[in-house]
């Protein structure tokens, strides 16, 4: 491991001890504001038993909440608890009853609203749950809760099992936070491919593997309390009080985020902490460079849980986004654990438990009824090609009817082979009028995991399209032009070599193949409407 350790620049840092140590300085703590409408579950998490340097003792002060005290509010008409039945208990979901309500307010990407009322011990999981029903939604497992508190510019994933009005406990009366339900592919990701997201110089882990792990050692060593991981490399820091970012060597361990006053050292007398976990969350900047003065767009912050305070953020600044990710991936292992692996693991388990397919849809099988006769198509290859006219043929009827609604018989073959090419707008891929830039933000805040991917029309040449696609954390554009060959219009990615009569087909193309993209279409951007 030391090998790894080498392979990190020497990057020189100027300036004293206590110029360094006072980038930190300042942290003050704050009572728990609690607004008029919410109502906490638990009292606030209890701080470590390790003494802490009184530079950081201000955020770790907080008001102590006896449960005991507060008995339960008799009902003084039980005869009408048959009859009141709430909005959520309409979903049928399995949520503990309870006669408790409050009204949230959630947000979509198109900033449209909506307020349902809901039990107060609601975890964020439930609220996804919820909204997929209400929008009819397909359930991928990839829907999330977002916190977003717009006068500090940043904002989080909730966990799927945090409390929502615990989260909100924690905002201030005039702070205008808001929830946000979106996608969020990369969510879970770092299960499946762990080593995508923790990079081998960036990670050391005290083992006896000698530095060789495969995915699923990687991850233990996260979920395991006997092991020892830890995340290290370089970070720009905010000094407090001022303008400027200054770069350090940073050292992420179970007992929290550290930085070193000399070089890449790690000895103790060394570091300086920074932040635990137990109370606090990370987020990310969402103007990094214009709201804060960042070097780089990429930007996340720890914040103590019942603070709303730009001075008591802890501000960071990666040089890319791998590293911004692995950095902030780490913090949400090292925070919550074995929880956010029961959390991943949660929907299959219900889906082995109670299974959508029937035992009858085991034993369709494939019929042909062209002929005077049916007949069982056996041949599996006979049954793909059959499957494959069905779709085109039932595409066809789709142009057609599209292309004949309203129009006159004179113009039919012209307006057919409109209606052929427009047959993408109507698809959830697709986002019109949409800029390179609006793009790239909507493709990073749904995930930036292998295969996420849009299309959209091009901004400087009005009649050709555009692919966005996500690949190892990058997004990359590519444009689909259109090939005209004895009156008749095609598209394609490659100079015309592979050639599609709409877009509709060209996605399920490369779904299917990658050809020459870098990466297989996996997962469309998708925006609803609450």
């Amino acid at each position: 491991m030391s090998a790894m350790n080498d392979s990190l620049d020497e990057t020189h840092t100027s300036g004293s001890l206590g110029e360094k140590a006072a980038i930190f300085r300042g942290a003050r703590g704050s009572g728990n504001v609690v607004g008029p409408a919410f109502i906490p579950l638990r009292s606030p998490l209890q701080p470590p038993n390790a003494a802490v340097s009184a530079l950081f003792k201000g955020n770790r002060k907080g008001r102590e909440v006896d449960d005991t005290q507060m008995g339960p509010v008799p009902n003084p008409f039980p005869e009408l608890l048959p009859s009141t039945v709430s909005l959520v208990s309409e979903c049928l979901l399995p949520w503990t009853k309870t006669s408790a309500t409050q009204v949230i307010k959630v947000y979509s990407e198109d900033n449209t609203s909506r307020a349902v009322e809901v039990p107060s011990d609601i975890t964020a999981r439930d609220i996804c749950q919820l909204f997929i029903l209400k929008n009819h939604c397909i359930d991928d497992h990839s829907w999330t809760l977002f916190e977003q508190i717009p006068h500090l510019s940043i904002e989080r994933t909730i966990e799927d099992h945090e409390s929502v009005m615990e989260v909100q406990s924690g905002w201030g009366m005039d702070s205008h936070c808001c929830l946000y339900f979106r996608k969020n592919y990369a969510k879970y990701e770092f299960f499946k491919k762990p080593l995508d997201f923790f990079p081998e110089h960036m990670v050391s882990i005290s083992s006896e593997t000698n530095g060789i792990m495969n995915h699923s050692q990687l991850i233990q060593t996260f979920l395991s309390s006997s092991s020892c991981p830890e995340i290290h490399g370089y970070l720009h820091a905010k000094e407090h009080g001022r303008k400027s970012w200054k770069k350090f060597y940073f050292v992420l361990r179970r007992s929290g985020l550290y930085f070193s006053n000399k070089g890449t050292s790690k000895e103790p007398r060394h570091l300086q902490f920074i932040a635990e976990f137990s109370d606090s969350d990370v987020y990310t900047l969402l103007s990094a460079k214009k709201v804060y003065g960042a070097p780089t767009d990429f930007g996340f912050c720890v914040k103590a849980s019942k603070s709303n305070s730009a001075r008591d953020l802890k501000l960071l600044c990666a040089d890319d986004e791998q590293t911004r990710t692995c950095w902030v991936t780490a913090m949400r292992l090292f925070k919550c654990g074995m929880q956010l692996y029961q959390n991943f693991i949660q929907p299959y388990q219900k889906q082995k438990s109670s299974p959508m397919r029937s035992i009858s849809e085991n034993s369709l099988v494939a019929m042909d009824f062209s002929g005077h006769k049916s007949r069982v198509i056996e041949n599996p290859s006979e049954a793909l090609s059959v499957a494959v006219e069905e779709g085109l043929s039932w595409r066809r009827k789709s142009c057609h009817r599209l292309s004949s609604h309203g129009s006159p018989s004179a113009s039919q073959s012209s307006m057919s082979n409109i209606g052929q090419h427009a047959i993408h707008v109507a698809q959830a891929w697709f986002h019109s009028k949409l800029s390179r830039d609006e793009a790239q933000k909507l493709i990073t805040q749904q995930g930036l995991i292998d295969g996420v991917f849009l299309v959209r029309d091009s901004q400087s040449n009005p009649r050709t399209f555009v692919l966005s696609l996500c690949h190892t954390q990058k997004i990359k554009h590519f444009q689909i032009v259109p090939v005209e060959e004895n009156s008749e219009l095609f598209y394609s990615l490659d100079d015309g070599h592979t050639r599609f009569t709409d877009l509709l087909q060209l996605v399920e193309f490369y779904q299917l193949n990658r050809g020459v993209l870098p990466c297989k279409l996996k997962h469309h951007c998708a925006r609803i409407t609450l």
